[in-house]
């Protein structure tokens, strides 16, 4: 049976070894980690999980392996969106048949599709891959911006259940919040740390986190918390907004590879062409990992 989705979902970071090659010991680790400290579902192979520099094997190896991991125990959505549509419909298929419960499919990024066109891009994949997929918006990255219209549309398939939206706009996600309330199953995520709190009091259904990734119970508590202690939240999120901040001093996965190699958690390694946090900031974020006790 499909478990709910709400609350805190870590986008994952895939480890990996020295060499690069993906770590899955360390792996196994992260998701037993994540079930104990109180993560409501994993994200395996999206921005965070250097999905754009994994093979297409390893991309489903390390999925069908999240997926063995947590043996039922939290939700898994795989990541499988591409700027080729036979290629995510070809991913997501694939990661509906090794047991993903949801899948997250970024907008096309770098070919520039017109409205129309990510219409046509996304319903492709839902009339074809019997998985609930959620729709990610993320235009910093992909130069290529989901309006709140297109969305719309796109929400009245049975298959596109939500969305991951990335771009800071009390607009927008009123917006979004508009079409949940229409369509009671449609689900809206943030995927901006530094601003998911203001979604959550719109009414959104949680984060897609990349500060999971190092404080998975601090997420957790703020998405729990918000229900019914409001203000305790907005005081535990305060505690990190510097954090927050230093997550993206660099190209995301950079910064919060480094920092779990500081807490032990993984190796220090990254995939070309992203390269180790640059020295002018390991400094700062030493000193507030020690603030916040992470090391």
């Amino acid at each position: 049976m499909m478990q709910a989705l709400t609350g805190s979902i870590v986008a994952l970071v895939t480890p990996m070894h020295e060499n690069g090659m993906v770590d899955f010991n360390a792996l196994k680790k992260l998701v037993d980690w994540h079930i104990k400290e109180g993560t409501n579902g994993i994200v395996a192979v999206g921005t965070t999980g250097e999905s754009a520099t994994l093979e297409i094997e390893e991309h489903l190896e390390v999925i069908s392996s999240i997926v063995k991991y947590a043996d039922g125990r939290i939700p898994i959505i795989a990541g499988s969106g591409s700027n080729s549509t036979a290629q995510a419909l070809k991913t997501t298929s694939e990661s509906c048949k090794i047991g993903a419960d949801y899948s997250l499919l970024v907008t096309p990024y770098y070919n520039k599709p017109s409205q129309k066109g990510l219409i046509e891009h996304y319903l492709k994949i839902a009339d074809s891959c019997d998985i609930k997929q959620i729709l990610y918006n993320v235009p910093s990255r992909t130069a290529c911006d989901l309006s709140p219209d297109t969305v719309k549309i796109l929400s009245k398939h049975e298959n596109i259940i939500g969305i991951k939206e990335s771009v800071n706009s009390i607009e927008r996600i009123n917006k979004l919040m508009d079409i949940s309330n229409e369509n009671n199953d449609f689900l809206v995520f943030s995927g901006d740390d530094e601003s998911f709190i203001d979604l959550l009091s719109l009414g959104g259904h949680g984060v897609i986190s990349v500060a999971a990734n190092v404080i998975p119970k601090g997420i957790s508590e703020i998405c729990m918390f918000h229900k019914d202690n409001k203000d305790h939240a907005i005081k535990l999120n305060k505690k990190y907004k510097n954090l927050y901040e230093l997550l993206f001093v660099e190209s995301n996965p950079i910064p919060v590879k480094w920092m779990m190699h500081k807490m032990g958690l993984i190796k220090n390694s990254i995939r070309l062409p992203l390269i180790e946090l640059d020295k002018k900031y390991q400094e700062n974020i030493i000193s507030e990992m020690l603030k916040l006790q992470l090391i």
